[in-house]
């Protein structure tokens, strides 16, 4: 708390729980006394859910992509030594993500190496919006270092204007910008790293979005229809049969809060390549014991981890 100078992040003290980040305030969801910041209460609420054992990642409210680059270093730096403080004495039941400052990709690349190599962490954990396209050229070194450390990148999406663009502001009422707005950035995001050559440029790279890629399940016919028709699309991504083979290299956690939308996607993704994903503790957990529910997906998280 505090790590970012007067971004905060800070809990407030009043009755009614508040966390803000610079000017945006979440209210009336507990950190304070819960699994979100207690790992004791959280090892214990596992136990119930039937989970032994969970990777840890960046609060999304707290990426820091838009803020000044020093600041985001210093950020990221407190943030995974803490992270890996709390894991390091619980390592058989917790593992962590690394949060790392896309503004600056050099020091991103840096910090996730440290994170890997020093403080036993499982890769980079990002957003999908920090001011440029997941495509731009110039993250393309970035993409290799991952290579290089054989890590996985995860991807999941902030709420709009936390410390960056405002965003459509239709998506302000009823948290839409995280029910909706979600599902549409991890959507662009799978367009945005076939469409533009990711995947291509960097073969051995392994990259897994949150909620099923968004709509990916949903809009797929038109995803790959686009792929073999639209004047932008290369040579290689019009052949036959090109798009699905990459979108079959993208990772996918399945927490889509719906059995009929899960069926869809396993029809059109991977199915070595799903991951067993929750909001833990939060609004849109998964109820009750779900062991039964996560375990089919524990050997791909394995292969994924690079069973660390």
């Amino acid at each position: 708390m505090g790590a970012a100078g007067d971004y905060g992040p800070e809990l407030g003290r009043e009755a009614a729980p508040r966390f803000r980040v610079g000017s945006y305030q979440l209210q009336g969801v507990r950190y304070r006394g819960s699994p979100f910041m207690d790992p004791d209460l959280r090892l214990q609420a596992m136990d119930t859910a039937g989970l032994d054992y969970q990777v840890l990642s960046p609060n999304p409210l707290t990426y820091f992509h838009y803020i000044e680059p020093r600041a985001a270093q210093t950020f990221c730096r407190i943030h995974n030594d803490a992270l890996a403080k709390i894991v390091s004495t619980r390592s058989d039941r917790l593992g962590a993500f690394a949060a790392v400052p896309m503004q600056d990709v050099e020091f991103a690349m840096e910090e996730t190496e440290r994170a890997v190599s020093e403080l036993g962490m499982y890769g980079p954990y990002i957003g999908t919006d920090f001011g440029r396209p997941l495509n731009d050229p110039a993250l393309d070194v970035f993409y290799a270092k991952l290579t290089e450390l054989n890590v996985p990148l995860f991807i999941h999406p902030a709420p709009a204007g936390i410390d960056g663009p405002a965003g459509d502001a239709n998506l302000k009422q009823f948290d839409l910008d995280i029910i909706i707005g979600f599902a549409s950035q991890e959507t662009i995001a799978t367009c945005t790293l076939i469409y533009g050559g990711v995947l291509e440029r960097h073969p051995e790279l392994d990259i897994c979005l949150s909620h099923g890629g968004g709509a990916t399940g949903y809009v797929f016919g038109r995803m790959a229809s686009a792929a073999r028709k639209r004047p932008w699309a290369s040579e290689s991504l019009k052949q036959d049969g090109a798009f699905e083979a990459l979108l079959h290299r993208l990772w996918f956690d399945v927490h889509v809060h719906d059995e009929d939308s899960l069926a869809l996607l396993k029809r059109k993704v991977n199915p070595d390549h799903l991951l067993y994903g929750s909001n833990f503790a939060g609004w849109d957990q998964q109820p009750g014991d779900v062991r039964d529910q996560a375990s089919p997906y524990a050997a791909n998280a394995r292969r994924l981890l690079r069973a660390r």
